[in-house]
């Protein structure tokens, strides 16, 4: 079974400061509740290719995984994924023109196997449910 959550939140901030901040892996921290530490394996700046080493905790299990960057459309979209572990994931940020502000749409998806399968539905709510809350945070962190 496959996960494939999307989440949105509007802020009120101009496009080009909302897709700059959230983009920069360097900001992770600042709003992913679940992110413990970030470190580039590649140089930066941000490049289609670039490499960056990410440990969370989810779910009760501490994780290490290293998203490489597909897509880099600044300001538009920006498309990240890992192939490694039980949980291969797809990131996807959009940025778009909302009234003064910008609505910004977090995509989560990937095919886990093993046991990971098994707990897909499980994992897709709790995937849900702290993409809101780390939305919830960008947002709060941006409009302050």
């Amino acid at each position: 079974m496959s996960v494939d959550v999307t989440s949105e939140v509007e802020i009120a901030r101009p496009r080009a400061a909302v897709a700059a901040f959230a983009t920069d892996p360097d900001n992770a921290m600042r709003w992913y509740a679940n992110i413990e530490s970030v470190a580039w394996e590649t140089p930066p700046p941000l490049v289609v290719g670039s490499r960056i080493a990410f440990v969370a905790r989810f779910l009760g299990r501490r994780l290490s995984y290293t998203y490489e960057v597909r897509e880099h459309v600044p300001r538009e979209r920006f498309v990240m994924a890992t192939s490694e572990g039980p949980f291969p994931m797809e990131t996807t940020y959009e940025f778009s023109d909302a009234g003064a502000g910008t609505l910004m749409r977090l995509r989560n998806r990937g095919e886990p196997s093993g046991f990971a399968n098994v707990a897909a539905p499980l994992m897709a709510r709790s995937i849900r449910r702290a993409n809101r809350k780390d939305l919830h945070n960008l947002k709060e962190l941006l409009e302050t």
